[in-house]
């Protein structure tokens, strides 16, 4: 009976002593690591160890224990299940939160946006300036850069999609323009299914040089389809396109903001004042809009157009009608 008693209060004891360590251990669990007043950032590369996992949050900064983040790794059951990425660890993240972020794959992300409109040079600069996305393109040329993203030979311009695009810390610059460019094939693929019968565009290639003239010409989202029947018009009837954005661009770094007479003259693969027909790229990124109205431009007799001041525009079927407008419009006649 005394060797029974004893037991009994061995057992009691351990229990005991049990009990405390578990509630020291979800003390410790749910209590905030010691990372000072700003995120830190976590990089873990695929097939980094659970052990290595819980070094890498101390050398990252947190001031916590690494044999004590380990054990809770592997008694959570969990540490096969975390996954490499780019975290942030925000203060006041506990043991407990940690884990859960590794292993939902909760990565920090930054984003980049291209803006409709936007032409190559713009996209690159703001690459250059995204926050944490590695530069990998920068020493590139375009040429070499094409062939990277498997495009040999095309331009760049027009290629990329406009639209916001997340990243994780430390991405390549190359990652973002691979999505850019895919998402710009399956918008540009979509809008060549369901295009108009008789528009005068032949390809695909012809609607994206299209819309980008559309994007650049359109001050007023509702005069887009318009504007595509002036350019469709032109097209069928062998009429230059005359279109100032083509010009400016052919003009590149050297436009100065104020296009003069000269300018229109002045032949460039991209003047449509001296040359018939598109010109040999995109001039810009567009957008959806502007892709779609290229393809389904708006059945109309107007083959000229003006700025109105307003952002809108007067369409025209004659000449006269047109140069009545020119100087209502932009001589205040």
């Amino acid at each position: 009976m005394a060797v029974l008693k004893g037991l009994m209060k061995l057992l009691a004891s351990l229990l005991v002593v049990a009990l405390a360590s578990a509630g020291i251990a979800y003390v410790w669990l749910s209590q905030p690591m010691d990372t000072g007043t700003r995120p830190l950032d976590l990089s873990i590369e695929p097939g980094t160890s659970p052990k290595a996992i819980a070094q890498a949050v101390s050398e990252a900064g947190a001031k916590t224990s690494p044999t004590l983040l380990y054990a809770w790794f592997r008694l959570s059951g969990q540490s096969r299940q975390m996954r490499a990425g780019s975290y942030e660890i925000q203060p006041g993240t506990t043991p407990i939160r940690l884990l859960s972020m590794l292993v939902r794959g909760e990565e920090s992300l930054r984003t980049v946006t291209i803006v409709e409109g936007w032409n190559w040079r713009q996209v690159r600069q703001a690459l250059a300036k995204a926050d944490r996305l590695k530069p990998d393109s920068r020493t590139m040329t375009d040429e070499a850069l094409m062939v990277h993203l498997g495009r040999p030979g095309v331009a760049p311009e027009g290629r990329f999609y406009p639209d916001t695009y997340a990243y994780a810390n430390g991405s390549s610059d190359l990652a973002v323009l691979r999505r850019a460019a895919k998402a710009m094939d399956k918008h540009l693929q979509e809008v060549w299914l369901v295009r108009q019968p008789g528009a005068a565009l032949q390809s695909p290639e012809e609607a994206l040089i299209l819309a980008s003239i559309v994007e650049k010409e359109t001050g007023k989202p509702s005069d887009r389809a318009e504007i595509a029947g002036v350019f469709n018009n032109r097209l069928r009837i062998g009429m230059r396109l005359q279109t100032d954005p083509t010009v400016i661009y052919g003009l590149g770094e050297a436009f100065d903001g104020n296009l003069r007479r000269v300018h229109l003259t002045t032949d460039t693969p991209w003047n449509t004042y001296t040359r018939a027909g598109l010109p040999p790229t995109p001039i810009a990124m567009p957008g959806k809009a502007s892709l779609l109205a290229a393809v389904q431009p708006a059945k109309t007799q107007a083959i000229y157009f003006v700025a109105k001041g307003n952002g809108s525009s007067h369409f025209s079927s004659t000449l006269d009608e047109h140069n009545r407008a020119v100087n209502r419009y932009q001589r205040g006649q």
